[in-house]
C-alpha cells in the first residue's frame, strides 16, 4: 500500500488526460526534441511490447524494425516531452509482455488486429 503523501506529491506530475493504448498496439509516439532554441516533433512508430511501473515511474517500450535491425525505445508515460501517442492499429495479444517478438523477423512479427474496446476510439478514426 502506498502512502497518501506520496500520491499527493506525484499528482502534480501526472498527465491530466491519460494516454489510451495497450500492449500490442501499433503507435506513433510524438516526442518533443529541443535543438538549441528551436523545438520540433519527432515521430517514433512501432509496436508497444511492454508497460511497467505506475504513477510517475510508469514507462512503456516501443519496438520497430529499421534497416533489418530491431530498435526499441522506452518512454516515460507522464513525461512532458511526449506530445501525444497516436494509435494506428489495435493488436490482439494474450500476454502482457511481447518480448518474444525480439526473436522474430519479417512477417512473423505481425499481430492480429482486434476490434476497439467499449469507449475506445477506432484507430482509423483517430487519424
Amino acid at each position: 500500500m502506498r502512502h497518501p503523501l506520496l500520491d499527493a506529491a506525484e499528482a502534480s506530475s501526472l498527465r491530466e488526460k491519460p494516454l489510451r493504448f495497450s500492449v500490442g498496439d501499433t503507435v506513433d509516439v510524438h516526442t518533443r526534441i529541443l535543438e538549441g532554441e528551436k523545438e520540433r516533433i519527432q515521430i517514433f512508430s512501432g509496436i508497444v511490447i511492454a508497460t511497467r511501473g505506475s504513477g510517475t515511474r510508469e514507462m512503456f517500450t516501443v519496438r520497430r524494425i529499421v534497416a533489418g535491425q530491431g530498435v526499441e525505445r522506452q518512454f516515460p508515460t507522464n513525461s512532458p516531452k511526449i506530445a501525444k501517442v497516436e494509435v494506428k492499429r489495435h493488436g490482439r495479444v494474450r500476454r502482457a509482455k511481447l518480448f518474444y517478438l525480439r526473436d522474430r523477423v519479417g512477417k512473423a512479427t505481425r499481430l492480429r488486429e482486434r476490434a476497439p474496446r467499449k469507449g475506445e476510439v477506432e484507430a482509423k478514426e483517430a487519424v
